[in-house]
């Protein structure tokens, strides 16, 4: 029964047609009902799809990345040697729940939340199963970005992305839920299978009261297994094996209005695009900023996690100082940074974080310090996004220092950094601040030892 299924269903030109576009400079990989053929392949011609689906070929799977050659993949080439294969690479979200719903909502968000960032190029397609694929094309992302080819950002910059716009959907998609469930948690944990310690948190109102929220992260996520190197996602007009439903693209403006009807087979009409490259054109370069400024590392773009990947050693965390360092002992560039800014504040909010807390102070300083900031700035920042980004420090388990002084990526990129003579001596804004609270500690002790003598 399947196998005419799939037989009638591939031995359309239409599909034939499409699956064969979509697989140009990619990896794919055929799957044979429960197995999967040999890797890497390639697919060049639409014929080849009736002949293997004869032969009980099931479904179609291709990479994210796209490859100068990518029948010369292997599993035992190095970063270096991917770096150079590979010739860019496509966004592609998996959005996933077992509550169809609910991934549809997720979805929903997820779109808005490209679009917010300035996105234009974006396509969806079910999945064929419970969730969606949302997918930006790689020309849609610019070549180089401070210096660092695009291309080999992989899977770094779509992992940073997928986390960043995680956060951003994060609050509509539990509101939009509880308000398709008429705010009753038990049908969300009926539907969900968890239980409500897992899925309800409390968050204050303005008068100390406790107001449960739901919590949407342990049972629907955007799936970063996705984003690896070579891993493969289910092409589009593929079937899917446990549904038997196809992966048909969609209008990414009706998602909420998707029925499984529309992926059964005989239903299928080639209407909508997915990665959708001839009008692709940069508009995700605000995405990628936004991104890795939501969470930055402590070198420019990707550097942490290539270094990481190498066997490089991690940036090492600092002991807090006993007591927390006043601001007249701070750097030039961070009380520039305190004086409001007009460029860099997301990049800004960053550092103070990470300097504020290794400097000793506690989060609620830091909080309260930041919005005072945040009002001198030219155009503040939403206060939703300093409470997410102070909300992501305290997770971490360690205390990170800020950026180091030559990071072009912040004080010098921001021109905000107009060192003193102290600067010279000093890599980070933290050493100074440290050195600085030191060398003052020691000559207030000194001042008060030559007080006491000259009473005596």
């Amino acid at each position: 029964m399947f196998l005419a299924k799939t037989l009638s269903f591939y031995k359309r030109e239409d599909i034939q047609k499409e699956i064969v576009k979509h697989a140009k400079d990619k990896e794919i990989a055929f799957r044979f009902d429960d197995f999967f053929g040999k890797r890497p392949e390639i697919l060049s011609y639409p014929n080849d799809i009736l002949e293997l689906a004869k032969q009980k070929m099931t479904s179609l799977h291709c990479s994210e990345e796209l490859w100068v050659s990518p029948l010369q993949l292997s599993t035992e080439l190095r970063r270096q040697e991917l770096d150079s294969l590979r010739k860019g690479w496509d966004l592609v979200l998996d959005i996933d729940c077992h509550f169809f719903d609910y991934s549809k909502i997720a979805a929903h968000y997820t779109i808005k939340a490209l679009k917010y960032n300035g996105v234009k190029s974006i396509t969806c397609k079910f999945s064929g199963n419970k969730g969606f694929h949302i997918a930006v094309p790689f020309e849609a992302f610019p070549e180089s970005i401070d210096g660092q080819p695009v291309k080999n950002l992989f899977p770094e910059a779509p992992k940073r992305i997928a986390e960043y716009i995680k956060f951003l959907i994060q609050e509509p998609l539990s509101k939009a839920i509880m308000k398709v469930e008429k705010n009753n948690f038990q049908k969300v944990i009926t539907k969900t299978g968890m239980r409500a310690e897992q899925i309800i948190r409390y968050k204050k109102n303005e008068f100390g009261d406790d107001i449960p929220e739901l919590n949407a992260d342990p049972f629907l996520e955007i799936d970063t297994l996705l984003i690896s190197s070579r891993h493969l996602y289910r092409m589009p007009y593929s079937f899917n094996e446990k549904s038997w439903l196809v992966s048909v693209p969609i209008d990414v403006n009706s998602v909420l209005k998707f029925k499984k009807d529309d992926a059964k087979p005989e239903n299928v009409k080639i209407e909508h695009p997915f990665l959708e490259r001839n009008d692709a054109r940069g508009d995700a370069e605000k995405l990628l900023r936004n991104a890795f400024d939501f969470r930055p590392s402590s070198g420019s773009f990707g550097q942490e996690e290539q270094e990481a990947e190498k066997g490089g050693a991690k940036q090492k965390s600092y002991s807090l100082p006993e007591k927390a360092i006043g601001e007249e002992h701070f750097p030039p560039c961070i009380k520039i940074i305190l004086a409001g800014l007009e460029d860099g504040r997301k990049r800004s909010c960053f550092a103070l974080i990470n300097f504020l807390s290794s400097c000793g102070w506690g989060y609620d300083m830091i909080e309260q310090r930041l919005m005072e900031w945040n009002e001198k700035n030219y155009e503040p920042l939403r206060p939703q996004y300093i409470l997410g980004q102070l909300r992501y420090a305290k997770q971490g388990k360690e205390v990170l220092p800020p950026p180091n002084c030559n990071n072009l990526a912040y004080y010098k990129g921001l021109s905000i950094c107009k060192p003193d003579e102290f600067c010279a001596k000093i890599k980070n804004p933290l050493q100074y601040a440290k050195r600085k609270a030191s060398i003052s500690e020691r000559f207030g002790q000194g001042k008060k030892k030559k007080q006491a003598r000259s009473n005596d």
